[in-house]
């Protein structure tokens, strides 16, 4: 696949040289990779994305869309993608195809994340959605009667992101005021650059929330004695810049095409 491309022996030599590399585990353990490159490896990603683009990608531009009968849709991000048919026709060939295709290169599709929904503005009262890099997608309707698609936060993911802060906090709560909102901060900054979508406010709006009030619990448990009430917290939080929840982006829709270069 890099050949299509690259006409430099060196570098093929040494992209050759990270797919036999192997990796150091916690133990001190050497594991060499049986047939694929090393997971965990810094430049696994990059070649797992050079492989599916031409795995998936271009088959789908070149093979799939033109046989289709109407219009299809398809986006991808690393190895999670989903497909959008006008037809369930299509959508039903492209799922027999797919495990071939995959199959033909040594993958498998993940059947317990693998699905098929009806997903159109005609029918969003079946209230149906599917999930995708995180986020939930499904159609509803504005005060005016438009129909647009909603994109909300994953409530599992959400639910997993705020059990993970509750056990830093409790790790971390002994550190100096000023070194936990830095680090609180930047964790928030992340959140809301990711999650920070229009129509998604009331979800990280939610998450803040919570985020807060479990700072202000476990803050108050540094020491047998109480820190400070809600009051002298939220005092302390803005004295030390404790960052709000806003939204950073617009949703672009995009496609296959915006970035297939075969």
């Amino acid at each position: 696949m890099l050949k299509e491309r690259i006409n430099d022996n060196t570098f093929l030599g040494l992209i050759k040289k990270w797919l036999k590399a192997g990796i150091l585990d916690s133990n001190s353990k050497i594991i060499n990779p049986e047939n694929s490159c090393s997971q965990g490896s810094v430049i696994s990603p990059i070649l797992a994305n050079i492989y599916l683009h031409y795995v998936i990608d271009i088959w789908f531009v070149k093979r799939v869309k033109p046989r289709c009968e109407a219009e299809v849709y398809y986006c991808r991000s690393a190895d999670d993608f989903v497909f959008g048919f006008r037809y369930k026709t299509d959508a039903d060939k492209l799922l027999n195809a797919l495990g071939l295709r995959l199959k033909k290169f040594g993958l498998e599709l993940a059947k317990e994340k693998t699905g098929m929904v009806v997903f159109s503005r005609f029918k969003k009262h079946l209230g149906t959605k599917f999930s995708f890099l995180g986020f939930d997608f499904r159609w509803v309707a504005s005060r005016k009667g438009k129909d647009y698609i909603l994109i909300e936060t994953n409530p599992k993911r959400m639910t997993k992101s705020l059990k993970a802060f509750t056990k830093w906090c409790k790790e971390n709560r002994n550190n100096r005021i000023r070194k936990i909102v830095d680090m609180v901060n930047s964790k928030l900054r992340g959140r809301f650059n990711y999650y920070g979508i229009r129509g998604n406010s009331h979800k990280i709006n939610r998450f803040y929330y919570i985020v807060t009030k479990t700072l202000y619990k476990w803050l108050n448990r540094r020491s047998q004695r109480r820190s400070f009430n809600l009051d002298e917290f939220n005092e302390k939080m803005n004295y030390y810049g404790l960052i709000k929840p806003r939204i950073m982006r617009e949703y672009r829709q995009m496609s296959i095409e915006d970035y297939c270069f075969a």
